[in-house]
């Protein structure tokens, strides 16, 4: 009888960390960067061969970022209540069954109780399942936004004349100039959108 006892916790604290990756993900305004097709571009930046670009803050404020942000925050929010749900319904029928034990035969009440606490370890077999597709997603959408955003990545590279891109929080000392996260965003968000698929009619 004692596997209900906390069971949820550590739903809720996984949860909880989705949800802050996710409020990360929502920052607020980005700098506008303009550019015109078929002119030079000019990126601000010393006439280098090295680059720089923060990752994160590429995924987090693209639009395509944004959008599975939003998603997997209803995703979180839809799996905490279940949880929530869950564990009240298996708390009566704790609370029940305990009522119950002193009108019972010790053996059946035992069998009675180790069938409800194979059924709350189930219940956190499946909730945990759960969590961890959640996280899934998060990922897979990390990896491709990343590779449909490396043509745009490198064609950045090949207008600055630069060599490489780095990442900005792995260089001991740089120039702010060099780094061309904005520009990324902008550009990224220009060809990649939210990363839906158009609606039929609307191409």
């Amino acid at each position: 009888m004692r596997a209900l006892a906390g069971w949820l916790a550590p739903f809720v604290c996984a949860v909880a960390m989705v949800s802050g990756t996710v409020a990360n993900a929502q920052s607020p305004g980005l700098p506008g960067v303009g550019f015109s097709m078929g002119e030079p571009y000019q990126l601000g930046a010393p006439q280098t061969g090295l680059l720089t670009i923060q990752s994160d803050r590429l995924y987090a404020e693209s639009a395509f970022g944004q959008r599975i942000a939003r998603e997997l925050e209803a995703e979180g929010a839809v799996l905490t209540a279940e949880n929530r749900r869950i564990e009240a319904e298996l708390r009566a029928e704790e609370l029940d069954l305990t009522a119950r034990r002193t009108e019972m035969d010790p053996a059946a009440f035992r069998a009675l109780a180790d069938a409800f606490d194979e059924k709350v370890q189930e219940t956190r077999r499946s909730q945990d399942r759960k969590l961890r597709e959640i996280n899934q997603m998060g990922e897979d959408a990390r990896r491709e936004f990343f590779a449909a955003s490396l043509p745009i990545l490198q064609q950045i590279m090949r207008e600055a004349g630069a060599g490489a891109i780095l990442e900005h929080a792995s260089v001991f000392l740089s120039s702010d100039a060099s780094d061309v996260t904005d520009l990324a965003i902008a550009r990224i968000n220009d060809v990649l959108g939210d990363g839906t698929a158009p609606e039929d009619g609307n191409e």
